[in-house]
């Protein structure tokens, strides 16, 4: 039995997602306390919950204290196994976050995972990040990952729903070598009017001051309201949500101003992906490079250190900083 201080450094859902996740792929129970410990709302929230479920599907985990408002659990895993899985997260709760959670386990099996909740939520990325970014990371080592979005889910309603199918690869190991990526726009909707969507996008190709991108448009109707924007290249990306009131210029430009800051920052991986990408490296293996880490990377870097894996990171000239297994 491993045990997980779940207040370490950035003490929320991270720590929880990470662990369960190295837990399964490793085939040893963990003891996670203190879970969110010092958040205003301490203990599991729902989100959470679908997280550890969603990984629990794939290796037929045994659960203990697996309840809202939890602050200790127990996850003891079996052998993984391809399963067909569906989770609703009951709320708004980011999708992606789930995924993110099953994801590096399924990506050892196979398997298709079908969530609802949202899509796009506050202090997550959204879908188009996790599947432009995240996922096309992976794709670029070899997964066959496909994400397909059927509805579009914001706060306060949810609802949106997304597919995720992996067949089992083999990964090759992360590299840093640099190539010439795209810049992408994506700009989405639901139950507002289209123009929304399509100023939003105009205005960030604006603030990318002439620089050549592609841009997607999605107005497909969901349950709640709501936009998004995304701008993406490589391993980096920005992304803004839209609110009542708030301009969808000032929306497009936000999401631009993202990427353009994450963009300058010395390395090739963003700081939100970096984090994302320790459970990868100490899978699959290899190096790569970001900014200063975030709590985030050092706290999924200590949990692959308790699960045995030695992640390294070493800060090189000109603030770059190498992540390498």
């Amino acid at each position: 039995m491993i045990r997980i201080d779940g207040s370490y450094l950035e003490g929320g859902g991270q720590i929880v997602r990470g662990a369960v996740a190295f837990s399964a792929l490793a085939g040893v129970p963990v003891e996670i306390s203190n879970i969110r410990k010092n958040r205003t709302n301490p203990g599991l929230a729902p989100q959470h919950i679908a997280a550890v479920r969603a990984v629990a599907g794939i290796c037929g985990a045994e659960c203990t204290n697996l309840v809202p408002g939890s602050t200790d659990i127990v996850f003891s895993p079996h052998d993984l196994t391809v399963r067909d899985i569906v989770i609703d997260i009951g709320t708004a709760g980011s999708i992606p976050l789930v995924l993110q959670a099953w994801l590096p386990v399924a990506l050892a099996v196979g398997g298709r995972i079908t969530v609802t909740g949202g899509t796009e939520i506050q202090k997550s990325p959204t879908i188009e990040y996790f599947d432009a970014v995240f996922c096309e990371t992976l794709r670029n080592q070899g997964a066959e990952i496909s994400v397909e979005v059927h509805e579009r889910g914001y706060y306060p309603r949810g609802g949106g729903r997304v597919t995720v199918h992996i067949h089992k690869k083999e990964l090759r190991a992360l590299s840093p070598e640099t190539s010439s990526e795209p810049v992408r726009i994506f700009s989405c909707s639901s139950r507002l009017p289209a123009h929304v969507a399509r100023r939003q996008a105009a205005a960030a190709a604006r603030r990318l001051s002439g620089t050549p991108a592609t841009c997607t448009i999605d107005t497909r109707e969901g349950p709640s309201a709501g936009s998004s924007c995304t701008v993406v290249a490589g391993r980096k990306g920005g992304v803004a949500l839209g609110r009542r009131g708030y301009p969808a210029e000032a929306v497009g430009t936000d999401a631009a101003n993202a990427f353009l800051e994450a963009y300058a920052e010395p390395g090739l991986a963003d700081r939100h992906l970096a984090d994302q990408l320790v459970i990868i490296l100490a899978s699959a293996g290899g190096m790569i490079t970001t900014t200063r880490p975030t709590d985030h990377t050092k706290t999924m870097c200590r949990l692959a250190a308790a699960f045995g894996h030695d992640i390294s990171l070493r800060e090189r000239p000109g603030s770059i900083w190498e992540m390498a297994a």
